[in-house]
């Protein structure tokens, strides 16, 4: 199994490298700046990986690997805290660039990479859900995600005749640097869970919103 984890250098995404390769996978990390963790591990890792770049400049850098992939696992993506009062729209913009249209772009990128019967996995946040919302707040975060499900959603639609099966992801609230450390599990765990759901995925799973104990969420 070639695995292409976007995203890989620190966090849930290191976590899936480590998790995918132990396994026996044959992982490639794509990361804007490697580290000695994740070259620790036996994989092969391309740097320069920026989301922010343009497609062609993502194709090029996938190209360099040779490989074709059975799954592209997308990780990558920020988080600032924005109430009603401190509507900062810079950061929420560079929000929606990097979590929503940073996705979709890789996706793109790879789309000619992945082989038939290929899986992709958004990592999102329940934080995106609409229904779900019920403390306000977080306007960049939530906006972003929200739009990453539809993407998402449009995906699964659109690559269904190309035979891959799209997954949206809610990790959990997880202890990372991204929380602060702060959560309610580890790494090993928000990835185990989602590893079970992408290996016992089919399409007929493509474009559903799942956490990472296996539950669908609502939008």
């Amino acid at each position: 199994m070639t695995v292409a984890v976007v995203g890989a250098n620190r966090g849930i995404g290191l976590e899936f490298c480590r998790q995918l390769s132990e396994r026996g996978d044959d992982v490639i990390a794509f990361c804007r700046t490697s580290n000695a963790e994740l070259e620790s591990l036996s994989l092969q890792v391309i740097e320069g990986f920026d989301v922010l770049s343009d497609v062609w400049n993502l194709k090029t850098l996938i190209e360099s690997t040779g490989k074709d992939f059975d799954q592209l696992i997308h990780v990558s993506g920020i988080y600032t805290s924005e109430s009603l009062d401190d509507l900062d729209f810079d950061r929420i913009r560079t929000q929606f660039e990097v979590n929503s249209l940073g996705p979709l772009k890789v996706v793109s990128a790879f789309r000619s990479f992945m082989k038939n019967d290929a899986k992709v996995s958004l990592l999102t946040s329940r934080m995106g859900s609409i229904q779900d919302n019920d403390s306000g707040g977080m306007y960049g975060y939530r906006m972003s995600k929200s739009a990453l499900n539809s993407a998402g959603k449009s995906l699964a639609i659109d690559l269904k005749k190309d035979g891959v099966t799209v997954l949206i992801l809610h990790p959990g609230w997880v202890r990372t640097d991204m929380t602060n450390h702060n959560g309610l599990i580890d790494t090993n765990e928000s990835v185990s869970g989602m590893l079970e759901i992408i290996d016992g995925s089919t399409m007929d799973h493509s474009g559903q919103f799942f956490h990472t104990n296996g539950e669908v969420l609502s939008w």
